[in-house]
């Protein structure tokens, strides 16, 4: 795979280690220049019954990182493209965290994974970046940080930071990424993960910003999960046997390890904050992404992405950051599990062997049963990159791909239902996508209903958009304007 050089590269990157670290080259090399672009150049042609944003989060370091740097440390950056009557806007903007702006000041008090952790700082042991996911509440979008931060109010229409959200003053601790909003309700249900302390916690914050409950939930010991699920009478949380090891522990280091004998466990608790949790046991495994979950019957059901060994080990040009590049060299699976609230039974099956992960669903469906989920696919390589798209029936089984061309790769894709959408994929997938040679990036835009063709339209964007993380859509017709 041939990869462009970046400016960043020649003339930031002088670290010695740092100039091993595949995740600060090439597609992955941050851009510094925030832009705001009208009026971009279409190849083919946009439909004008889509309207809104496609919006993208992920790491961008503000500056070029001094010491061991993981892809997870840099500082968030939204890439968003607005469509409207057929025409389209580019915007990218640095999500301006407590911590960025201290970090700019130089005063922010703690690193990133690969230093030890600041345990008396509170609420947060690490830089807080927001650069995981990006969600839609209250007409507004919110960044949100994998490892439980603060979230951070942004402006959909300007990409602007508005504040970070305290959901006035009574957030108790934090908000950790792929807290999940109800389509129907406009409820947003979160929860958040203790490193060092044996607890999770969760709760409700309604349409208007307002803490309706928030509880602690007790653990065998700290852990560390990474999604959840909500159905719409109940919330799923993850015991997932991945865990701090003991000097880890001990040291506030992010050592982390899978003991033997720990199994998986999903905990089930009712959205109202009522009773008590419920806990099924499943095989050992990691779940990094939630497809969907809803109720059926007696039953709860939930799809997800296992994760899968991914063959892999260190390759000795990435020096320090071998260990690192294996475990982000992600491989999962589409998998089913189902909670039975009457007999406490467990049954699982995998759907599929094909490798695919960043799963989303039309956002209508969320908590409700939905048939249609896209993913990406990720080839088996020692970076993570996604070379196609996957739309997956998960009431037969049956998968569409759309495969990039040799040397593109994208971004995690967003459903975008079409104004007066008729059903659930009466829409559109929109995502963004990068060449690895020339670093020319673009949105393109599929038919959800006529998947494998050609898209329909091809946006050309001004920049460079680095490889990132997780992405949303927001209607045009549901979020607040400046």
């Amino acid at each position: 795979m041939t990869m462009i050089t970046t400016a960043f590269e020649r003339e930031e990157l002088t670290d010695p280690v740092n100039r091993l670290n595949p995740y600060l080259k090439g597609v992955y090399a941050p851009v510094r220049e925030e832009i705001t672009a009208l009026d971009l150049e279409i190849e083919g042609e946009l439909p004008r019954d889509l309207y809104g944003l496609y919006v993208r989060n992920g790491p961008n370091p503000l500056t070029a990182p001094q010491g061991l740097h993981h892809w997870f440390d840099g500082d968030a950056m939204l890439h968003g493209v607005w469509f409207e009557n057929g025409k389209a806007e580019y915007r990218n903007r640095y999500v301006r965290t407590a911590d960025f702006e201290a970090a700019r000041a130089g005063t922010c008090e703690a690193g990133g994974i690969f230093m030890p952790a600041c345990k008396e700082r509170h609420p947060t042991v690490y830089k807080d970046t927001a650069n995981t996911d990006v969600i839609v509440h209250n007409g507004e979008l919110m960044a949100l940080w994998y490892v439980s931060g603060q979230p951070v109010r942004v402006d959909p229409r300007t990409l602007e930071t508005l504040r970070t959200e305290t959901f006035s003053g009574a957030l108790p601790k934090n908000v950790s990424a792929h807290s999940k909003t109800d389509p129907e309700t406009g409820e947003l249900i979160f929860f958040d993960y203790d490193l060092y302390r044996p607890f999770m916690s969760a709760g409700v914050v309604s349409p208007d910003n307002q803490l309706s409950w928030f509880r602690e939930v007790e653990l065998p010991g700290p852990r560390l999960p990474h999604d959840m699920a909500i159905t719409k009478n109940h919330l799923v949380l993850m015991d997932l046997p991945v865990v701090f090891t003991q000097s880890g522990m001990r040291n506030g280091l992010w050592q982390i390890h899978q003991p033997a004998g720990l199994a998986t466990r999903f905990g089930v608790m009712r959205r109202d904050g009522t009773g008590g949790v419920r806990w099924f046991e499943a095989d050992p495994c990691y779940i990094y992404h939630v497809v969907n979950a809803w109720e059926e019957g007696d039953e709860i059901v939930l799809f997800a992405c296992r994760m899968i060994p991914n063959g892999q080990t260190p390759d000795p040009s990435f020096g320090p950051y071998g260990p690192m590049a294996v475990v982000l060299a992600l491989q999962a699976v589409l998998y089913e599990w189902r909670f039975n609230l009457a007999t406490g039974e467990t049954r699982q099956r995998q759907v599929d062997d094909r490798v695919s992960e960043f799963p989303v669903v039309s956002h209508a469906r969320t908590g409700r049963k939905s048939r249609y989920s896209y993913h990406v696919s990720i080839p088996n390589q020692p970076v993570q990159l996604f070379d196609g798209l996957i739309k997956y029936d998960l009431e037969t089984g049956a998968s569409q791909a759309q495969m990039f061309e040799p040397g593109v790769y994208g971004s995690e894709p967003a459903f975008a239902p079409r104004e007066g959408a008729a059903g659930e994929d009466d829409g559109y997938v929109v995502s963004l996508v990068f060449d690895a040679a020339t670093g020319a990036s673009e949105a393109r835009v599929w038919d959800a209903q006529d998947f494998t063709a050609a898209p329909r339209a091809r946006v050309k964007l001004p920049a460079r958009v680095p490889a990132g993380f997780h992405a949303a859509w927001a209607p045009g017709g549901a979020v607040k304007r400046a």
